[in-house]
């Protein structure tokens, strides 16, 4: 017999990294790559939907391999974790894409969602769905692809295509299409979920247009979502938890009950503070969506989404030269005493939560001839936390609750000056676990709970090490007068952007 483990492929927006996670916690084998991103036009953002399943595959394949050369692993299931509103349309039969997958961070509908508010709708989806209507989520880039070719509509009503998800679409493949399923984190992500039936919602199908036929069965995260077939990775192996990265992230904080809030900081930054057992309305800009409770089941949080956070990082690296790597920001932020008034709104792809302006664009403001690239690294670290610090403070506002810590995961996690910052700015502890990668870890907490490796939620958590936190250290009147000069800047952003006369 060997050490009871479980795979966790994690599809990320820019890459895919697979964990093989031994039920002491120790990760056997992990494998990374990333994929092409696509940029047809400006503010379109696409994948190929077959180049991230064959890396997915592969990935999967060098995580397994490394963990049976250091340690014969059992693994016993897979867990699917994945970048959430990202659509994929494929034929049922030969199981490929129609089109490519349009990104979570593409803003071509802009125009149909601005059509549907205008129209009057937006309170009754906000009712529906806890979402807002923003290009941001799953159901209008469905609308958008079958509107674009009317052979494919033909199609979907009469069942030859599935759409979903990127976990949707990994269960079909690895499954040789015998399942087209998701769960209730993914669902509630695409505009056409209701959280209160839990189901499919037939109002707002027929507000987009999209044929239920479509749609995947949506099942419990941490549940039976059919067998990998064993060509795909050399083992046949039930896939027994999904769930959407950020609830996934949630989850692997331990963060399953009231009143715990955790924050991944990736392309994007993600706030999630869980709410129980009943879905809570915001009224602050913010969406309500489905979570998991200790066992994988339905439970609620509230989201604010910074759509650009590593990403901001990433485009000093590559657009603009600024930075050999990433990891070399943390150096530069300490190089300088402050930020020279210099504030960064990084709105490449338009303004989320909780001010949810589509037009909005990416600006500097307080640029100086003594502006050197540390004032605008650090700049741009800075504007992770300050938008964290916005989400948090509504989160609180609408649920009531002062948050006591904040739990951190992904990778600009790892920067110390950001962490320390973060802590400043919020006037709160913050707590980084031991392994950020908490995202793939939840995954596998899900099915591993499915498939009995953990008994339960407490088990898988104590499986992990022990947390570094980082203590506020900031005067609470210097934290108010950077919140002050963020809130300027992005007030700024967003005058640019509504100013088309």
């Amino acid at each position: 017999m060997g050490t009871p483990s479980i795979l966790a492929i994690d599809q990320g927006t820019t890459g895919t990294t697979c964990l093989v996670v031994a039920q002491d916690g120790r990760i056997l084998g992990r494998a990374y790559s990333e994929f092409t991103q696509h940029f047809p036009k400006p503010g379109w953002v696409e994948h190929d939907a077959t180049e991230i399943w064959e890396v997915s595959q592969r990935v999967a394949r060098e995580a397994l391999d490394r963990a049976q050369k250091a340690e014969h692993a059992d693994v016993r299931a897979i867990g699917i974790t994945n970048q959430r509103e990202t659509v994929v349309l494929w034929d049922r039969t030969t199981l490929e894409p129609v089109a490519r997958a349009i990104v979570w961070q593409d803003r071509r509908t802009a125009p149909l969602c601005r059509q549907l508010k205008d129209a009057g709708h937006e309170q009754e989806v906000r009712a529906r769905t806890g979402l807002v209507l923003d290009p941001y989520f799953s159901g209008t880039k469905i609308a958008w692809l079958l509107e674009q070719n009317p052979g494919l509509r033909g199609r979907a009503e009469r069942g030859d295509l599935a759409v979903g998800t990127i976990d949707s679409w990994l269960v079909a493949r690895l499954t040789n299409g015998a399942t087209h399923a998701t769960d209730p984190t993914n669902a509630s992500r695409t505009l056409l979920y209701n959280l209160h039936d839990r189901d499919w919602d037939p109002w707002a199908l027929e507000l987009l247009g999209v044929p239920r036929a479509l749609l995947p069965e949506v099942r419990p995260s941490a549940g039976d979502f059919g067998t990998a077939v064993g060509e795909h990775l050399g083992i046949e192996v039930p896939i027994a938890g999904v769930a959407g990265d950020q609830q996934s992230a949630l989850f692997g904080q331990g963060c399953w009950s009231p009143g715990l809030a955790k924050n991944t900081y990736g392309t994007g930054a993600f706030l999630l503070l869980h709410t129980g057992s009943e879905p809570v309305a915001s009224r602050h800009g913010l969406l309500t969506t489905a979570a998991c409770d200790a066992e994988g089941g339905v439970a609620y949080a509230l989201e604010g989404s910074v759509f650009v956070a590593g990403a901001a990082i990433q485009w000093l690296r590559d657009g603009l030269g600024l930075v050999a790597r990433a990891d070399k920001s943390e150096a530069l932020a300490r190089s300088v005493e402050d930020n020279g008034g210099v504030y960064f709104v990084p709105a490449f792809v338009g303004l989320g939560a909780p001010h949810w302006e589509p037009e909005a664009r990416g600006t500097l403001f307080g640029l100086t001839r003594g502006t050197s690239r540390a004032h605008v690294v650090r700049a741009a670290l800075e504007a992770m936390a300050y938008g964290t610090a916005e989400v948090l403070a509504a989160m609180e506002a609408d649920s009531g609750v002062r948050t006591a810590e904040l739990r951190v995961d992904g990778g600009a996690a790892l920067n110390d000056w950001l962490m320390t910052f973060q802590a400043g700015v919020l006037g709160v502890p913050v707590r980084r676990p031991a392994l950020v990668e908490t995202t793939a870890l939840g995954a596998a907490g899900l099915a591993g709970i499915a498939s009995g490796v953990w008994a339960t939620g407490d088990e898988f958590l104590a499986a992990q090490g022990e947390p570094r936190r980082f203590e506020p250290a900031m005067a609470p009147a210097d934290a108010a007068g950077l919140m002050e000069g963020w809130g300027r800047a992005v007030r700024a952003a967003m005058s640019w952007a509504r100013d088309v006369g």
